[in-house]
């Protein structure tokens, strides 16, 4: 770890004052880990907890309001988030452990990197480390032919295919959350859909935020009355693991068809992978097995495997068609 300035910041104001030529630190459960390995090296750490945003509100159209710094586990467990968004409540409980969710925040959440070996490498993207094009563009990516068990098949490219690891962050992808920043130039909104990029030509540049920009809240819209939402996570062990394939499905169903509906799809995709060809294939149609399956044919039609990552594409539909069957039982 290399050595750094530490400051806290009561105010936003303050916060984005002290973050010119440095990083911003709430639960550390990210940060901390990625500069113990040198990925990470910020001159500044600017700590926010002491900010004012920690509140979990209702908003006036019905909808709910979350602080950047509620952490995961008030998240979880706060009545509002698991009667009316039990989708958000689910994947946080399904995420790391309980002492972490203690810890890691909303906004943190958010800003979560990926776990690719190659990338998580002390000397990847270095003169004799392995390539890794989102520590260093242009030196390749040692995934494509190296170890890619875990990793995508939906939104890669030839320069990167490193899962995003989030389970809160695919179940906000299904809710349609929005970010809201406040940065140099003032406030501004960022759907979830636009927050996190493509990997493209530029896998390096993994979000929406402009240098200085802080996360302050997250807006989840009101759902239509009659919903329902779940969350599943299918991974090697039951705790404390990240998802080989995961749905966040939110569902109305009325005289037996599909009036309302939502899908999304965590670690498969290098961004939380919101499905609108699975949507497409189910909005209007009956609530049965065989739709849940073509639906789940359709979010997979377009994945591009390894030789170590290929079983992911059955997997995710089974994962996909038993969450639809989960949330309209």
């Amino acid at each position: 770890m290399q050595t750094f300035q530490y400051s806290k910041a009561d105010t936003v104001d303050k916060a984005l004052a002290g973050a010119a030529t440095g990083r911003f630190i709430a639960g550390g459960t990210t940060l901390v880990d990625l500069m113990k390995l040198d990925v990470e090296q910020p001159k500044t750490l600017v700590d926010i907890n002491p900010l004012p945003l920690v509140k979990i509100e209702k908003l006036p159209d019905g909808g709910l309001r979350i602080g950047a710094m509620v952490r995961n586990s008030d998240l979880a467990w706060d009545t509002e988030v698991q009667k009316s968004y039990a989708v958000l409540s689910q994947a946080l409980l399904s995420g790391a452990s309980p002492q972490l969710r203690n810890m890691a925040t909303t906004g943190g959440n958010l800003m979560q990197r990926t776990r690719c070996v190659y990338f998580r490498e002390p000397t990847a993207g270095t003169p004799g480390g392995y390539g890794c094009n989102k520590r260093a563009p242009g030196t390749g990516c040692a995934a494509m032919d190296g170890y890619h068990r875990m990793h995508a098949v939906l939104g890669t490219s030839d320069q990167c295919i490193a899962t995003h690891p989030s389970d809160m962050c695919v179940a906000m992808a299904a809710l349609e959350a929005v970010v809201q920043v406040e940065g140099p130039n003032g406030q501004r909104t960022i759907a979830i859909a636009d927050f996190h990029k493509l990997p493209g030509d530029t896998p390096h540049i993994e979000n929406a935020l402009e240098p200085g920009e802080l996360i302050t809240h997250v807006d989840l819209p009101k759902l239509p009355e009659g919903a329902h939402s779940a969350y599943l996570k299918l991974r090697d062990r039951a705790s404390y693991e990240f998802a080989l394939a995961s749905a966040a499905v939110v569902v109305k169903v009325e005289g037996g068809r599909i009036r309302y509906i939502r899908v999304a799809m965590g670690g498969v995709g290098t961004k939380p992978w919101r499905s609108h060809e699975a949507e497409a294939a189910l909005e209007g149609k009956e609530s049965i097995e065989s739709n849940f399956r073509a639906a789940a044919e359709a979010a997979l039609a377009e994945a591009k495997t390894r030789p170590g990552n290929a079983f992911k594409v059955e997997l995710a539909k089974r994962c996909v068609v038993r969450a639809l069957k989960t949330v309209t039982a």
